[in-house]
């Protein structure tokens, strides 16, 4: 019985150690993805509600720097570089503060994320891009915090946030039309000499058609003749060995194992080196 009861024991102290009581956040975590002309956004925020109590001009008093939110740092992620105002935001994650006054918010871009709140010892260094925006009074109550992403076109959009009876919008703009150019170029000029390698490795690795990937390791090999590439040049004489042209190997293993022992790369000296041996010309 004294066993039987030490036994209960145990399993109750295993049971407390382990259970964890899970109830609700009084500011709920909430994440929303976008996707703006070809630019992800993402923002993660906490949302805390009115409560019956006045935020602005209260809770969040004029004149300070608010955290955008509740808990841990407000932070949004870009994909691309994008503008805000006449400053260009390079791609990455920052966290967003807030300066409030009672007509206008000044929203900051900050580059330190790893603060739980308002840094203790701001660094105005680290604003990589700040912009004013005007509160508009909206004739309703709006509960809980929010932080959308509106107004999208191909060009840009607004970031959306609304609390209590204010609304503000926080207008930038995308490089699309300049991703799009770039990618209409490059289609227009062309498969490049990295896809033609590409093509040509895979369809070797494949043993689809040897003659095409023949075809296209040499357009790879022709298009970067004036910096020839070693490892082009290896990958060239595998696929001439594999479609029976010895000669071709030869020449191309030839090729590359130069390139290799001027690059002191060890490891495309010895394939190289061993290939040659198999195929007769060392």
């Amino acid at each position: 019985m004294k066993k039987f009861v030490l036994f209960v024991c145990a399993l109750t102290l295993m049971f407390s150690a382990n259970a964890q009581l899970e109830t609700p956040q009084p500011s709920p975590f909430s994440k929303v993805e976008q996707k703006v002309g070809l630019t992800d956004v993402t923002i993660e925020y906490s949302r805390p509600g009115v409560k019956g109590r006045k935020i602005f001009g209260g809770l969040e008093a004029y004149g300070t720097v608010w955290r955008t939110g509740a808990n841990a740092n407000t932070t949004i992620d870009f994909s691309d570089d994008v503008t805000i105002g006449d400053s260009t935001l390079k791609a990455g994650k920052y966290a967003m503060f807030t300066k409030l006054e009672e007509k206008t918010w000044e929203v900051m871009f900050y580059t330190d994320t790893n603060n739980s709140g308002v840094p203790q010892n701001w660094d105005d260094t680290k604003v990589a891009a700040s912009m004013k925006v005007n509160v508009n009074e909206i004739p309703f109550n709006v509960e809980t915090f929010t932080i959308d992403i509106n107004n999208i076109t191909a060009s840009g959009g607004t970031i959306d946030m609304i609390w209590e009876k204010s609304y503000v919008a926080i207008p930038f703009s995308v490089p699309t039309d300049k991703k799009v150019s770039a990618s209409i170029d490059k289609i227009m000029a062309g498969p490049s000499a990295n896809d033609y390698y590409s093509a040509a490795v895979y369809t070797l690795s494949t043993d689809k058609n040897l003659d095409k990937a023949m075809d296209w390791i040499d357009k790879a090999v022709e298009l970067t003749k004036d910096q020839p590439r070693f490892w082009y040049l290896r990958q060239q004489s595998l696929i001439h060995a594999a479609n029976g042209d010895k000669k071709g190997a030869i020449a191309a293993a030839k090729k590359s194992l130069e390139g290799a022992e001027k690059a002191k790369n060890n490891a495309y000296i010895k394939m190289n080196t061993d290939s040659l041996k198999e195929w007769g010309a060392m």
